[in-house]
């Protein structure tokens, strides 16, 4: 009766998605230290939650109800004469709907393969910003009490005379960030109206040289000049917003106290490599440090210019535990997020595209079986394998490139959307559709071939004996 074919098909829906839930949690269980690891998170499977397992149920209810219900209510109301006498055919709204999930599928998949080009596009094109000092070799040392900045001629010279370190010089914050922000900046033609806070970096002499800093204009600090201690110097995007014509010289009034321009020094990144540099001003205050940064011989390990650092600031100042942080991997860790959003994308990418995969291989297998007679006929009368190829991949193909019609709009609207949140950002080149759309249309033909070749190489006397 129909009734007991309903209940069979759902029965046989509802077993296949509770067996394939019990897997899913083994599958997630064992994938979640690589997960967190990857996206620096903890999460843990709720075993204790009863929400988790209600919301799981009903999930795993409502799949089996709608995988369930195409052969349960459609096919079970099939008249038995009209099927066993070969004159029934299905209505075609259900090809068109397979091929519409299809188009879905890949859809997604194109969407994901855009997104996770342009992720790593603009990583790249961040990496390559120019960072306005040399990180290679620098390693930044936090002072925690005034031990060190009290006995730095010493730390100095035992440091410079062992060969280890070439040089080296005290700093308000590290290379990488910034210490505080002032707004009390006055110089001559400002807005009396105009507030603005300027980013303070507190730092001694031979910090420019240090960090191999580029004077574009005027002088370094220098302790030929006495005059220096109330000298500052400033970047390129200060003297931009001051918009002085003769920088050099130029008076500007701090804090009550007069002081006067004597360097502009390029760009340094020290906040976000996606944003504009903030003006910044460099000023002579080596008592209100808190790190040292030092340069490595390129002729010595690291390992043994670190090692020798501890070795002199366990002797000079030992209540403080030694720390240390190399510049470049604190720059690094500045693009964790984007490359952790990278990694993941890769990781949904590949699932989507393994998803979409199934099921162009479950509609090409279904094609090449409806299709089976034809493609006999085909063979007797002289076609190839390649022409049998051709017959069944050319429909996927038209499938493939509906997705991307689809896809590289909805991409490219999502990515500029994504990209509008950086201030310096790369643009989304042609070539990540171009990429994304031969990247699709090559999985489709190597999923599909396995098919379009098997229905070729099938004997036609076998597929046209029933005839």
């Amino acid at each position: 009766m129909r009734l007991q074919l309903i209940q069979q098909f759902f029965s046989e829906s509802f077993l296949m998605v509770f067996i394939s839930f019990g897997f899913a949690l083994v599958v997630v269980w064992l994938s979640l230290p690589f997960f967190n690891e990857m996206a620096s998170k903890s999460i843990e499977l709720p075993w204790s939650n009863a929400f988790f397992w209600m919301a799981c149920f009903s999930f795993c209810l409502l799949t089996a109800l709608i995988a369930g219900s195409y052969p349960a209510l459609y096919l079970s109301s099939f008249q038995a004469v009209n099927v066993l006498k070969g004159t029934f055919r299905a209505a075609g709204g259900t090809t068109l709907f397979r091929r519409a999930l299809v188009v879905v599928q890949f859809s997604v998949s194109v969407t994901l393969i855009i997104g996770t080009l342009v992720v790593f596009q603009q990583i790249q094109y961040a990496k390559n910003r120019p960072m306005g000092y040399n990180s290679n070799g620098l390693i930044t040392v936090p002072l925690m009490n005034g031990s060190i900045h009290k006995q730095y001629d010493a730390v100095q010279n035992e440091l410079l005379g062992s060969g280890k370190i070439v040089s080296m010089a005290e700093s308000s914050a590290a290379p990488t960030s910034t210490s505080y922000s002032s707004s009390g900046f006055v110089w001559e033609g400002k807005d009396p109206n105009l507030s603005v806070d300027f980013r303070v970096h507190d730092v001694s002499h031979n910090y420019g040289k240090t960090i191999s800093g580029e004077i574009v204009e005027g002088r370094d600090y220098s302790k030929e000049y006495l005059s220096d201690s109330m000298g500052l110097i400033i970047n390129e995007s200060a003297l931009q917003f001051m918009q002085l014509k003769e920088p050099i010289g130029a008076n500007i009034q701090w804090s009550g106290n007069q002081y006067h321009i004597i360097g502009i020094v390029r760009d340094m990144i020290a906040g976000s490599p996606y944003e504009p540099v903030p003006p910044t001003v460099y000023d002579l205050d080596p008592s209100s440090s808190n790190m040292l940064t030092l340069k490595i011989n390129e002729a010595v390990s690291a390992s043994d210019a670190v090692a020798k650092v501890e070795e002199v600031f366990k002797k000079f100042n030992p209540e403080q535990p030694f720390d240390y942080y190399f510049v470049d991997e604190l720059y690094g860790r500045k693009f964790g997020n984007e490359e952790r959003v990278g990694k993941l994308a890769i990781v949904f990418t590949g699932l989507a595209i393994f998803i979409s995969c199934l099921g162009i291989f479950g509609l090409a297998a279904f094609v090449a079986e409806q299709r089976t007679k034809e493609i006999g006929i085909r063979k007797v009368l002289g076609a190839s394998m390649l022409n049998v190829w051709q017959l069944i991949s050319r429909e996927f193909i038209l499938l493939v490139v509906l997705s991307c019609v689809i896809a590289i709009p909805i991409g490219y609207y999502l990515l500029k959307s994504w990209l509008a949140g950086f201030s310096y950002r790369t643009e989304i080149s042609l070539w990540v559709f171009a990429i994304s759309f031969l990247g699709a249309l090559l999985i489709t033909l190597l999923t599909v071939s396995t098919q379009a070749i098997k229905a070729a190489m099938s004997n036609p006397v076998k597929s046209l004996r029933s005839e």
